[in-house]
C-alpha cells in the first residue's frame, strides 16, 4: 500500500473541463480528491454545512428538500459581496477536513486534489506539490457553461469576474493542460502527465 505524499493541486476556471481531466486521472489510477463533490455533499438534504448555512443565511437558501439552493445562494452572494466571505468561511474547513481525510485514506502513489479556486485561495498552494491547470479560452468556457446549465451569459461573466484570470492561472501552473478543442485530445495529454507524476512520486518516495 502507498502512503500519498505527493499531491497535484488540480484547477481551472468554470467550464474548463476540469471533471474531465480529472475523470481521466482516475481512469489511470489516480486517487482523485474533489473539492467541487465535497463540498456538494455537504450542502445536500442532511448535509453537514446545512445547519450552519441556514443559521448564517436564514431558510430563504435552502430548497424544500433542506438542500442549498444554489440559485438562492448566488443572489445573495453577488448582491452582497461580504456574504460570500461568510459562506467561506461555513464551508472552507469543512471541505479541507474531509479533503484531508480522503488524501490520508488515498492507496496510490499520488492523488489528485481538484480544486476550483486553488490560485485564489493561498492555503491549497501550500497543500499541493504541483499546479496543472486545465486552460481554454474565455469563450470557449461561456459556451459550455450556458450549454450544460443553462444559466444566462451575464451570470456567467459574473462568476467568470470572481475567479482568477486566465493569466493568473497560467502563470502559477506547474503543467498546463489545452482543452479549447475536442474532448479526445485530453486523452493523450492526462497520459503523458500520469507518467511525469508516477516517476516523480516514485523520486520522492
Amino acid at each position: 500500500m502507498y502512503v500519498v505524499t505527493w499531491v497535484v493541486g488540480l484547477t481551472g476556471g468554470i467550464g474548463s473541463g476540469k471533471s474531465a481531466a480529472a475523470d481521466l486521472f482516475a481512469a489511470h489510477g489516480a486517487a482523485v480528491i474533489d473539492t467541487d463533490a465535497i463540498a456538494h455533499d455537504l450542502t445536500k438534504p442532511g448535509g453537514g454545512a446545512m445547519p450552519l448555512i441556514r443559521a448564517g443565511f436564514g431558510d430563504g437558501v435552502a430548497a424544500a428538500d433542506g438542500a442549498l439552493d444554489r440559485a438562492a445562494m448566488r443572489a445573495v452572494v453577488f448582491a452582497d459581496p461580504p456574504a460570500r466571505k461568510r459562506l467561506e468561511a461555513i464551508l472552507h474547513p469543512l471541505i479541507r477536513e474531509e479533503s484531508e481525510r480522503q488524501l490520508a485514506a488515498a492507496a496510490t502513489p499520488y492523488a489528485i486534489l481538484v480544486v476550483p479556486l486553488l490560485i485564489e485561495a493561498g492555503d491549497y498552494r501550500k497543500r499541493v506539490n504541483r499546479i496543472a491547470v486545465v486552460d481554454c479560452a474565455e469563450a470557449t468556457q461561456i459556451a459550455r457553461v450556458m450549454s450544460r446549465s443553462g444559466l444566462a451569459r451575464p451570470e456567467i461573466e459574473r462568476i467568470l469576474a470572481a475567479q482568477a484570470t486566465r493569466a493568473q492561472r497560467l502563470a502559477a501552473a506547474d503543467d498546463v493542460i489545452d482543452n479549447d478543442g475536442e474532448l479526445a485530445a485530453l486523452a493523450p495529454q492526462i497520459e503523458r502527465l500520469h507518467g511525469n507524476y508516477l516517476a516523480l512520486a516514485q523520486r520522492l518516495g
